[in-house]
């Protein structure tokens, strides 16, 4: 019976590689950095691309407003947010350019954020700190987690009274660890502190409810997990904080008897930043409706079985520590290594010699493995990269 069962859930995941555009030829094990589409979804984006080209004037000026109206409408469905309360933008990053610039912060201001934080957004808030004047200073997360309960205190350590953002990811990118952003933003606004969460790596990876999260400002991305094209994200702001969000991008969306208008400043200011393609944006319904109509629940939970067995060979091989207690991960999970003499090397010899796509990261001089496992991934895949590991090892190790 366990022997028909693996085959059948072999059969499921070798019939979705069908209907990714990968490379067969790649062992794809790097979904969470750009994502990978689905046929169907990229087929919907190229049909909103060429109804654009038809006749670019009626779509943009008539007609665009309306279509991304139910195309927030879907989002907000599936994020449990009112679709007014949502904004698409093109990535999680410009999300936080937006509320970062826009949050009048000075000299004395702090924002706390954490030591597992992902590079880009961190450059946003320090180019900001140099810039203003404010502090952007790091509590320190230690690994293992024990409880959701010893995060938040540890986070908790780095308040002070100048505290008035807290910036956090609810999925690391570095660690693949989730944080309990709904706890952290309720003891915030108890505190009279402004949340922003980086959701990168949320969307179609976990379940998401943004009235129960209760965060001030989520970024999000969804053309990772949740499959849509490439430049789709959002960022969702509660309703009595967006009156502090202002343009990144000045244009028509802002001023008096302003051409395009979404229906509140916060869409004007954000949505409209001139001539711009936004066929990724209205996608993401049919990035939605593809999960849905492949029970992707049940997905997940093969991609999460998949990968721990994948972390439980890789520490037997590697004789180190996992950097979770259990298995209190998704779909992407991070493995230590031991110190490599060049990082980059290993990562290209992977690629060129067993046709691997992983990222190799240094985190806290430490040296990782990220992997992410999505529905096109097989167990051969597992294997191909256990045996990599084998033979390379030993060759790289410092």
């Amino acid at each position: 019976m366990h022997v028909v069962m693996s085959f059948i859930i072999l059969l499921i995941f070798i019939m979705m590689k069908e209907l990714f555009m990968l490379d067969p030829d790649v062992v794809f094990l790097n979904h969470g950095s750009f994502g990978a589409t689905p046929r169907p979804v990229f087929a919907e984006y190229q049909r909103w691309q060429a109804n654009l080209e038809c006749q670019p004037v009626q779509f943009l000026a008539n007609e665009l407003a309306g279509h991304l109206q139910k195309a927030r409408a879907s989002l907000g469905e599936f994020l449990n947010a009112d679709k007014d309360d949502l904004v698409y933008i093109p990535n999680a990053t410009f999300g936080v350019n937006v509320v970062s610039r826009s949050l009048k912060l000075g000299e004395g201001d702090e924002v706390l954020t954490t030591n597992h934080e992902y590079g880009a957004c961190n450059n946003v808030w320090q180019f900001l700190s140099r810039k203003i004047g404010f502090t952007y200073k790091q509590a320190e997360i230690s690994l293992p987690i024990s409880s959701d309960e010893a995060l938040v205190e540890e986070v908790w350590q780095g308040v002070t009274p100048a505290t008035r953002v807290i910036f956090i990811s609810h999925i690391s990118s570095p660690t693949a660890c989730e944080f309990p952003v709904k706890a952290v933003c309720s003891r915030a606004r108890e505190s009279g502190i402004l949340t922003v969460i980086d959701g990168a790596h949320a969307p179609g990876q976990i379940s998401l409810d943004m009235q129960a999260i209760g965060a001030d400002f989520y970024c999000g991305n969804a053309h990772k997990w949740l499959c849509a094209p490439k430049g789709s994200g959002f960022l969702y702001t509660r309703r009595e904080q967006q009156s502090l969000i202002e343009p990144l991008v000045v244009g028509w969306g802002w001023g008096e008897g302003r051409t395009f208008s979404f229906g509140s400043d916060y869409l004007d200011y954000l949505q409209w930043l001139g001539t711009n393609d936004l066929s990724a944006y209205l996608a993401v319904p049919a990035a939605i409706r593809f999960q849905e109509e492949h029970d992707w629940p049940s997905v997940r939970r093969k991609c999460h079985e998949l990968l721990l067995e994948a972390l439980e060979r890789i520490g037997a091989l590697t004789g180190l520590d996992s950097l979770y207690l259990g298995d209190e991960f998704h779909q992407m999970a991070t493995a230590p290594l031991p110190k490599i003499r060049d990082l980059l090397e290993l990562k290209a010899q992977l690629y060129d010699a067993y046709r691997i796509e992983v990222p190799l990261i240094e985190w806290e001089d430490q040296h990782f493995i990220r992997i992410s496992v999505q529905a096109y991934n097989t167990e051969a895949d597992i294997h191909t990269l256990l045996a990599a590991l084998r033979q390379l090892l030993p060759i790289y190790r410092a």
